[in-house]
């Protein structure tokens, strides 16, 4: 009954029956039919609000909102709540009979990484014998069965829709990325989680948060609304590593590569076959590469002896696995051995991290030659820092069309080349098809030297004008290496 549904949201006024059953739930009026109980949601770029009208003709028996409409159609139960985006959250954990409190939900946030720890987690735990789910950029998963993922962290509807799906095929643990957008969204509004992890944060998605102060703020408010009975764990080696945890009522625990911190790990080889690396003074060797995956690891490995798993056991079965798709992928060419790595990043410091590898990587004077691009509608401060932080670390560049969505990629690009210097112009060649750019960066290369494929990572799509067009970075390099090697 709607009124069950409505445990722990704050309402303001009722107009209507509240002990009406409730087929679904529905924050998209076009997606209503009969028996579902709308929620108009006060979206970024859309009012649901806007939309009461439509939902009620399709069908719906119930409006939750934060104004009530001036006409009100009889027959229709109207629930005024204090912010529909915490209602929405809250009815769809009462909805789904709770499921969160059936599993042990761990959540990862962060600018850079989360993909890498919660796809890590998964595998991790699926190896020591649980059944799992993963909620991640890159895929959703239960156990063995796979399922696309369009956001981050899905709508809270969708998410214990998720979560439900996972309980009834007997998952034990979940393992999901909590984005900036969802928390402050409110997407994981009553979802219970046994532990939060912290991975860093850098300038990202100002286009949405505004500042770098509220960025940080929400991350951080994630943590504070953690339960008593959960823990927290954090990168001591970031900035604001301590901040996450100064107010969370959760027991705290830090990882770190450079200071004291209970979970401590120190590089001792990194190359292309991976990290020899000691964790709390226990020598292990992992496929792995790169000082940001040496911090994935140790949270990885702090999550696991949290949780009470033997620790030997954990760092065996790390030891033998490799990472998310997309995320410091490589392919070697045959004959040339060129080699190629593709990338999801997106931001300044990933780009940074990911080049600073290659470039501790790279044999002798061998070149870096590096494809970026940067996201349309999206955070426009960064784009100059990213073609800045290309041409400082790679010896080409080619700066290229991202998912310019709906800029026109030709803007994009010259507010990338307003970060580039006079000197740096000299090596960096503006192409705005990403395919004739990676081309172009095999048909520039030598033998050892090093392509990288910076921005989509994972996708399969350029998102061009509303429409997602397939594109596959790794596709069209192992391509264009086809090309190299004839």
């Amino acid at each position: 009954m709607l009124k069950d549904i409505l445990y722990k949201v704050n309402i303001q006024s009722v107009k209507g029956d509240t002990s009406i059953d409730i087929k679904n739930l529905q924050i998209d009026s076009r997606k209503v039919t009969p028996g579902t109980c709308f929620i108009a949601l006060k979206g970024y770029s859309i009012n649901g609000h806007d939309f009461i009208k439509d939902a009620i003709e399709n069908g719906a028996s119930a409006i939750i909102c934060e104004i009530l409409p001036e006409k009100m159609v009889d027959g229709i139960t109207y629930v005024s709540v204090v912010n529909s985006s915490i209602a929405v959250g809250l009815m769809s954990h009462n909805f789904y009979a709770a499921p969160s409190l059936k599993l042990k939900v761990v959540g990862v946030t962060g600018t850079n990484g989360k993909t890498t720890i919660a796809t890590l987690l998964f595998k991790l735990y699926t190896n020591l014998g649980y059944k799992c789910g993963l909620i991640s950029t890159v895929q959703n998963q239960i156990g063995e069965q796979f399922i696309s993922s369009t956001h981050t962290t899905p709508d809270a509807i969708t998410l214990n829709s998720l979560l439900s799906q996972m309980v009834n095929e007997g998952c034990d643990y979940v393992f999901m990325e909590c984005s900036s957008h969802a928390i402050d969204q409110h997407r994981i509004a009553g979802i219970e989680f046994c532990a939060g992890v912290f991975s860093n944060i850098t300038h990202d998605h100002l286009d949405y948060h505004k500042t770098f102060e509220e960025y940080i703020r929400v991350k951080k408010s994630w943590f504070d609304a953690l339960p008593k009975n959960a823990f927290a764990i954090s990168n001591a080696d970031d900035k604001r590593g301590l901040v996450m945890l100064q107010n969370t009522p959760a027991k705290k625990y830090l990882y770190s590569l450079k200071t004291l911190a209970d979970f401590k790990g120190k590089i001792l080889e990194n190359g292309l076959t991976g990290l020899h690396m000691t964790i709390n003074d226990l020598e292990v060797y992992f496929k792995l590469i790169g000082e940001f995956n040496a911090y994935n690891l140790l949270a990885v490995y702090g999550v696991a002896v949290c949780l009470g798993e033997d620790k030997n056991q954990v760092l065996q079965i790390l030891s033998t696995l490799t990472g998310a798709e997309g995320r410091f992928d490589y392919i070697i060419s045959e004959h040339e051995n060129v080699v190629g790595i593709i990338d999801y990043a997106h931001t300044p410091d990933a780009l940074l991290n990911v080049l600073v590898t290659i470039k501790n990587l790279r044999k002798g004077d061998k070149k870096i030659i590096t494809v970026v691009g940067c996201g349309g509608n999206r955070d426009q401060t960064k784009r100059p820092i990213m073609a800045a932080v290309a041409c400082q670390y790679s010896d080409k560049v080619i700066l290229t069309s991202d998912n310019p969505r709906f800029e026109d990629s030709a803007d994009i690009l010259k507010q990338m080349e307003a970060g580039i210097n006079v000197v740096s112009r000299k090596k960096t060649i503006t192409i705005s098809d990403r395919r004739e750019a990676i081309k172009t960066a095999v048909s520039l290369s030598e033998k050892e030297d090093i392509v990288l494929v910076a921005g989509k990572g994972h996708e399969k799509y350029q998102e061009v004008n509303g429409v997602q067009y397939e594109f596959d970075d790794k596709q069209v390099l192992m391509e264009m290496f086809d090309l190299l090697e004839k």
